[in-house]
């Protein structure tokens, strides 16, 4: 498996590099897979490497921190089309073909634009070309015409049963929750808006707090 980034901003703009088998580093620093001329990058800044068939980035402790698709993150399956942010350089994930073949895949509703990646298949065109697949829903406001909007992650596999119970705990933790705080909502008017008193609105920012602190306790840097 090899990997395509190509520099759309930043001093090293226009650069593409291409065929980089993982694990890949990205830093200032000689010694990277991938030197950038960016001092705002730290000497070794963030890995992808590969994990069960996906492609997985991740943050080493930066200065400045990484964002892929403007989210700051520490931990992330890459997905073609991600654009990673470093310092004052922007990167894109995948080559052309590559991200035709996720806004195909995302066309035609398959599972494949979920980040599983499939090697015998890159390189190789999926349904047409970028700059049709590109415009293929620009006449449907209902369609999803983004690369990164938010798509539902795949659960972990090969986990064991005591870190399978673990996950169910967390996911029925949340679930009863979001629950508890749908079921307390009120219409208004002909159901056009609903209200959700003080106290609740509150409970929903905790629970966007706890689950902020879950994900930084799983990805973020250990202490």
């Amino acid at each position: 498996m090899t990997i395509t980034l190509r520099v759309l901003d930043g001093a090293d703009r226009g650069r593409v590099f291409g065929d980089v088998s993982p694990p890949v580093t990205v830093g200032r620093e000689e010694g990277n897979s991938i030197q950038l001329n960016d001092e705002r990058v730290s000497r070794f800044h963030l890995k992808i490497q590969e994990d069960h068939e996906k492609l997985v980035l991740t943050d080493l402790e930066s200065t400045n921190g990484t964002k892929v698709n403007g989210e700051d993150i520490q931990l992330r399956i890459l997905r073609f089309g991600d654009m990673i942010t470093l310092g004052r350089s922007v990167l894109l994930f995948g080559s052309r073909d590559e991200i035709a073949g996720r806004l195909a895949d995302m066309r035609r509703g398959s599972a494949a634009a979920r980040g599983t990646i499939d090697p015998s298949a890159q390189g190789k065109r999926s349904g047409g070309s970028l700059d049709f697949d590109l415009k293929w829903d620009e006449d449907n406001d209902d369609l999803q015409s983004t690369l990164h909007s938010m798509e539902p992650p795949e659960l972990p596999d090969r986990m064991s049963p005591g870190q399978a119970a673990q996950m169910a705990e967390l996911i029925e933790y949340v679930h009863i929750r979001l629950r508890n705080l749908m079921n307390s909502v009120e219409s208004e008017g002909k159901g056009e808006q609903v209200k959700l008193d003080v106290q609740q609105w509150q409970s929903l920012l905790d629970l966007q707090s706890r689950l902020a602190e879950y994900l930084r306790a799983v990805s973020g840097p250990h202490d």
